[in-house]
């Protein structure tokens, strides 16, 4: 049976892998919906949305349904590179990936839509390019709230189960999160080795809703101050 430590370094690996997916890829789609006049954006946001409304074994066995060896990209990476997808760490880092990427796209949405674009519109006038008004402008002016944005996503990942056991399996040593950890040993009576488990899934949780719910306050107060700076003037 795994320690308690590795499973902890495992679950950290694939929240974190996850995060990886989510904060790139949930900028790009944040930032085009706040700042362009983007087609069908009900529509869009409605299937950003959905995986908080659905059940997440219905995740898991959509994913499997893509990654699996009986699917086109379960075939090919078998044939191509000799490895699967499904019940492997990428697996569970995929579908906590999927869970977590509504929540952390609304908060950067909210981060994005806070930002002043006049000082954008400033750099723009004064010869600056969108990438370089992008990292120096709207970036450090969001960061507060993107970063409470992606805390929030590795919080819900840390938790994920329900996708992450249909697509991943709980492979002790391979898939088996602190989820997945704590659900076999309650299941086996085993109560005693389960509880130092919860103990640090609440600790890492109220870690990161303790900095969320910081940052999201220091956001909260530096609009407060600018849009009083913007009174006084």
């Amino acid at each position: 049976m795994p320690s308690a430590l590795s499973i902890v370094l495992l679950t950290l690996k694939i929240s974190a892998a996850a995060m990886l997916i989510v904060i790139p890829l949930g900028m790009v789609v944040a930032w085009t919906l706040v700042r362009k006049r983007v087609h069908g954006r009900f529509w869009i946001e409605v299937l950003i949305s959905l995986p908080l409304a659905l059940t997440p074994v219905v995740i898991g066995f959509a994913l499997l349904s893509v990654l699996g060896r009986n699917s086109t990209m379960g075939r090919f990476t078998h044939e191509i590179f000799g490895w699967d997808i499904a019940f492997t760490w990428v697996a569970a880092a995929l579908a906590s990936a999927v869970v977590a990427f509504p929540l952390s796209v609304r908060a950067f949405m909210v981060a994005f839509a806070g930002v002043d674009t006049r000082a954008e519109l400033a750099a723009r006038t004064l010869g600056a390019g969108p990438w370089r008004v992008f990292f120096t402008i709207t970036l450090p002016m969001a960061y507060p709230g993107l970063l409470a944005g992606a805390l929030l996503g590795f919080a819900r990942a840390l938790s994920e189960f329900g996708a992450t056991i249909v697509v991943a399996g709980n492979i002790p040593g391979e898939t088996q999160t602190l989820s997945l950890a704590i659900f076999n040993r309650i299941s086996t009576g085993d109560d005693a080795a389960a509880m130092p488990l919860i103990v640090v899934t609440v600790v890492l949780a109220a870690i990161s809703i303790a900095i969320h719910n910081h940052l999201l306050t220091r956001a909260v107060r530096l609009e407060a101050n600018r849009s009083q700076r913007e009174a006084r003037g």
